[in-house]
């Protein structure tokens, strides 16, 4: 009996590390423990065990070896509980509990209040899931053990720069001898905010999701009207997003995933998976979001990348999955439109190019203003002598209204027969301002989404251009530059509307006190030109008609209104 015993044992331990040997041999399995600290492994397996919570899986320290081709970093290889990643661009905190992200602050972006300190993306409120958290669907018990459980932390560097660009952190639950093994592997770059992130698991049937976050990349709740907030994704080529308040507890969509996001009007983090079934967000309370992607079971190995970082267009665009589209250049009347984001694009870009030889985006912003104006001088013209001629014939538009109140058919015939003589169009004072809509509308999103204009100063009190003017002096300014151009632009209004129309000036300046600096200097600037246009206008291209005159037609060759019929010969009696 003692001699099978002994035989057994020694088969045992033979098909024990012969099975391991063989299959690395053959490069099945990936997921082995690197060799050279097999000795930490054991060292700290049982000090792991005596401080894991109650109902969680014992785990032991291991990490995979560095990738070929990449210097080994032995010396500098640490394993702790907690480590942070220091880069040029962005401080972050990985825990071992749970295996998530602590906090991650961006270095070049700071908070706007008395005391500015580094913009934190992970939301630090309330029992919610962190930032790459694992879960798995339908499998409370198996999650609760991701969730709650001590991962090993391993990270090859102290901190990254141009000599030292890429490291690795990695994350580590149970072994791959245990029932549940599950292997994250982040990577970062020094001068990237992003994270290519691998997933290794065994003993897991089911769909592991990973969740992004809980208002991970909110770092503001509804910094006004534009814009996407809460979470968003894009399905093939369409965009979706959810407004918190009206998408119910939670939902799921699936199909052809190109990312995952949660984002404010400045900041943003993003999954961007290789493949993934769903993507799901769920209400957690109010103003509270959490997102994440669910991949397909079965499958042991997920690959994904994570953006964390400002909403900055270029990096944005320079990850070729349509992410720049989560600043919205196409709002206008509560929704995107197409030909207002085709405006903008072009504009941002011109805004860059001027901003790159003034170095200031307040002077940036005058000159595109100015250049914009000059653009559509043509069209203003148009638009003044349209005006001014309707205002010569007002009083003949007043008789022929009093005239035929009574007979609508008869006062519209006798109106068009009116404007024919006159040779004026009644919409063509507003006929050139509709199509310049699209380029205000573009301009005005441009000036309130992007992050170019956040900590952007301008010249004396005015430092950011991202917040409205502390002594609202640009406010006041533009409310009396629209008082003065209503005063001196040509309207075909009765009086008692005129003044109803002052009210105007009012409303919108107290509306752009609170709007950012840099969109009420737009503002003011385009008020100020309009202006100028209109006394260069009035006193050297189309003088004011005197009382009595029929107007500008006055001006056109060959004569019209009254002068016209002088030279016309009266009708035959035969």
């Amino acid at each position: 009996m003692e001699k099978r015993v002994v035989i057994f044992l020694v088969l045992s331990l033979g098909i024990i590390f012969a099975y391991d040997y063989i299959l690395k041999q053959m490069g099945i399995t990936p997921f082995a423990p690197n060799p050279g600290i097999e000795q930490e492994l054991s060292q700290s397996a049982s000090i792991e065990q005596s401080t894991e919570p109650k109902g969680s899986s014992p785990t032991k320290q291991g990490t995979d070896s560095p990738s070929p081709g990449e210097s080994s970093e032995a010396s500098t290889l640490v394993t702790a509980e907690e480590v942070t990643i220091d880069t040029p661009l962005f401080r972050a905190g990985l825990s071992g509990q749970g295996g998530v992200v602590t906090f991650w602050e961006l270095k070049k972006y700071l908070t706007q209040t008395e005391d500015p300190h580094p913009v934190e993306l992970v939301y630090s409120q309330g029992q919610f899931p962190g930032p790459l958290s694992l879960r798995v669907s339908g499998n409370e018990e198996v999650t609760n053990r991701l969730q709650k459980g001590t991962f090993s932390i391993q990270q090859d560097f102290s901190m990254l720069d141009a000599t030292h660009p890429t490291g690795k952190v990695t994350l580590m639950y149970g072994t791959p001898y245990s029932d549940l093994w599950v292997q994250k592997e982040l990577t970062f770059h020094y001068d990237s905010y992003v994270v290519d992130i691998a997933i290794r698991s065994q003993g897991i049937s089911e769909k592991l999701e990973l969740v992004l976050g809980t208002n991970f990349g909110v770092v503001e709740w509804g910094q006004g009207f534009i814009g996407l907030l809460g979470s968003a994704w894009m399905l093939g080529d369409q965009l979706e997003k959810e407004n918190p308040e009206k998408m119910g507890d939670s939902i799921r969509r699936s199909g052809d995933i190109k990312w995952l996001a949660l984002q404010d009007k400045y900041f943003v983090s993003v999954l961007i998976p290789e493949k993934a079934d769903e993507v799901f967000s769920t209400l957690e309370n109010e103003r509270v979001v959490t997102a994440g992607l669910a991949f397909s079971s079965g499958e042991e190995v997920h690959n994904a990348k994570l953006y964390a970082g400002p909403k900055h267009f270029d990096r944005l665009k320079s990850l070729g999955m349509g992410l720049e589209d989560t600043i919205d250049f196409g709002w206008f009347i509560y929704g995107s439109w197409k030909i207002v984001k085709a405006v903008a694009k072009p504009l941002f870009s011109v805004l860059k190019f001027i901003y790159d030889y003034t170095q200031n985006y307040g002077l940036a912003i005058i000159l595109l203003t100015v250049g914009i104006k000059l653009l559509f001088v043509p069209l203003q013209y148009k638009s003044y002598k349209s005006m001014q001629g309707m205002q010569a014939i007002q009083p003949k538009v007043l008789a022929l209204q009093e005239k035929f109140k009574d007979n609508r058919e008869k006062l519209n015939q006798e109106l068009m027969k009116l404007y024919r003589e006159h040779k004026v169009n009644p919409v063509g004072g507003c006929l050139p301002m509709v199509l310049q809509m699209p380029v205000f509308v573009a301009l005005f999103n441009i000036l309130y989404m992007t992050i170019d204009l956040r900590q952007a100063p301008f010249m004396l009190w005015i430092t950011d251009l991202s917040i409205q003017d502390p002594y609202y002096v640009l406010p006041v300014l533009m409310g009396v530059s629209m008082v003065v151009q209503q005063k001196i632009m040509p309207t075909s209004m009765d009086p008692t509307q005129a003044k109803m129309m002052m009210i105007l000036p009012v409303g919108l300046t107290f509306l752009f006190v609170t709007f950012p600096a840099g969109l009420v200097l737009y503002w003011v600037t385009q008020n100020i030109l309009t202006i100028t246009q209109q006394v260069v206008t009035d006193r050297y291209v189309l003088k004011k008609p005197r009382p009595g005159t029929p107007g500008p037609s006055r001006l056109e060759s060959g004569g019209s209104g009254d002068s016209g019929k002088k030279k016309s010969k009266p009708p035959s009696n035969s």
